[in-house]
């Protein structure tokens, strides 16, 4: 590997199948230095007999490889591995708590093309890794102590299938939506991505008496996330306008992120959900301090809409592990991000597609409306983005004028509700401004005022 200091990104490890760090020699490592971190822990396994780890993947080709990999690392160091197969990102992390497991680990790049692959662990709770264990494994991997460490004869872990780990995510998902509610009569149209929700929402939703017509339900190791899932949402808007459906699921490749369809073919993404979702739980008192966490992405009119109604939205950076850390440090239990992760906190410990849409449907049905008609509740702000090519990236404070008219833009269109925001780019020589506001020629006339501020200072020619 050709940085060894560190080997986690945002969400996990990540990068191209059979390419560092996504490599057969480097999952070993990381099975070993896993299976070691997570067995000093916890003195005595949670279950019976010895410490154990499951894994899960998704439907890639590279999973195999990666998944032979880390189970051997694992099984080196005295610890069990539980392979349940492919199974969404939010079922792993359900069955690692249900098993009484260590740890979980999903093999996944999530909406990423089929060459990518990565590996995401859950803590034994069902929650993403904390920064200090990640910490730990990072220094077990690359400082090579981790190839001292090896258990003999009977001490070495042996891994077993678990067959039911579907049927028990289904069971799970279904809980989640009320017992006195069914969908008979609905008629919906879920698109899988050809990945790991292939096989599980469409169970659930059958199960709970809709007629279902599915997309993406044949994975062959390529295809996921291939011209289809939330990552192309005009296939199942197509969809559910073809086979005039009563709402429109689509999924990532690893499920733990979803988008919604209306009757009429129209889109919604994570901050729909999250007006929708958000104003149902303020209305019965289920909103914990009336707070709402989002990222600094989600629409300005999410905050207005949860604000008129007698709430708040807390804002996080982009990543659904910062929406999740905000919500366990204030005792938060709804949250989300604008491209889908959606996490109603009394149900699931991460992201979950399957959970997200099941409780929009609950809203449907409980309240006889159409998703069109839930929407409605709250309304996008207009928004202005401005991408502008830069030759240096100097701090803003240091161009002059441009940190004073982003001043003056906020104080005109912050009170009401509105808001500015400028960065750079981390991969791309460009300033990105995002204005948001109920007024959009105010927008109009701020967005052009500072791009061409910076342009004049730091313009590429």
């Amino acid at each position: 590997m050709s940085n060894p200091e560190k080997i986690f990104g945002t969400d996990g490890v990540r990068g191209t199948a059979n390419i560092e760090p996504v490599t057969a020699e480097t999952a070993l490592k990381l099975g070993r230095a896993a299976g070691h971190v997570f067995r000093q822990l916890e003195s005595q396994p949670r279950g019976r007999d010895r410490h154990k780890i499951v894994i899960g993947k998704d439907t890639r080709r590279s999973g195999y490889m990666l998944e032979n990999g880390i189970t051997a690392g694992i099984l080196s160091t005295g610890v069990d591995v539980l392979l349940i197969g492919p199974l969404p990102t939010p079922g792993v992390a359900y069955i690692t708590r249900s098993l009484r497991a260590d740890a979980g680990i999903v093999i996944t790049a999530s909406h990423n093309p089929y060459q990518d692959n990565g590996i995401k662990f859950f803590r034994a709770d069902g929650y993403k890794l904390d920064d200090e264990i990640e910490r730990r494994v990072e220094e077990l991997v690359f400082s090579g102590k981790v190839d001292e460490i090896r258990p003999t004869a009977d001490q070495i872990g042996r891994a077993v299938r678990i067959d039911d780990a579907l049927g028990r995510y289904i069971e799970f998902a279904k809980a989640s939506f009320p017992r006195r509610l069914t969908l008979e009569g609905m008629r919906i149209a879920v698109d899988c991505a050809h990945g790991a929700s292939y096989k599980s929402t469409p169970c659930v939703l059958r199960e709970l008496g809709a007629e279902v017509v599915v997309s993406g339900n044949q994975p062959n190791g390529f295809n996921i996330n291939d011209e289809c899932g939330s990552m192309h949402p005009e296939r199942i808007a197509r969809l559910v306008r073809d086979y005039r459906a009563d709402l429109g699921i689509s999924h990532d490749g690893d499920g733990d992120r979803v988008l919604l369809c209306d009757e009429r073919g129209t889109l919604f993404d994570g901050d729909d959900i999250m007006a929708v979702g958000g104003l149902a739980l303020l209305e019965s008192g289920q909103l914990k301090a009336n707070t709402l966490v989002s990222t600094i992405m989600s629409n300005a009119g999410l905050d207005a809409a949860i604000e008129a109604a007698g709430g708040r939205v807390v804002r996080v950076p982009v990543g659904d592990k910062h929406v999740i850390d905000e919500m366990l440090r204030s005792g938060y239990n709804f949250g989300g991000e604008q491209s889908g992760h959606i996490l109603f906190g009394d149900h699931v410990t991460t992201g979950d597609g399957l959970v997200a849409a099941l409780q929009v449907l609950c809203l449907m049905k409980s309240q006889g409306k159409t998703l069109s008609q839930l929407t409605r509740q709250w309304k996008r702000f207009p928004q202005y983005v401005k991408n502008i090519r830069v030759r240096e990236k100097r701090p803003f404070e240091e161009l002059d004028g441009v940190m004073e008219l982003v001043g003056e833009a906020e104080a005109e269109v912050k009170p009401a509700g509105g808001r500015v925001l400028l960065r750079y780019s981390g991969t791309e020589p460009k300033a990105r401004l995002l204005l948001e506001g109920p007024d959009p020629d105010v927008l109009q006339r701020w967005s052009d005022r500072i791009s061409s501020s910076i342009n004049d200072l730091i313009g590429q020619d």
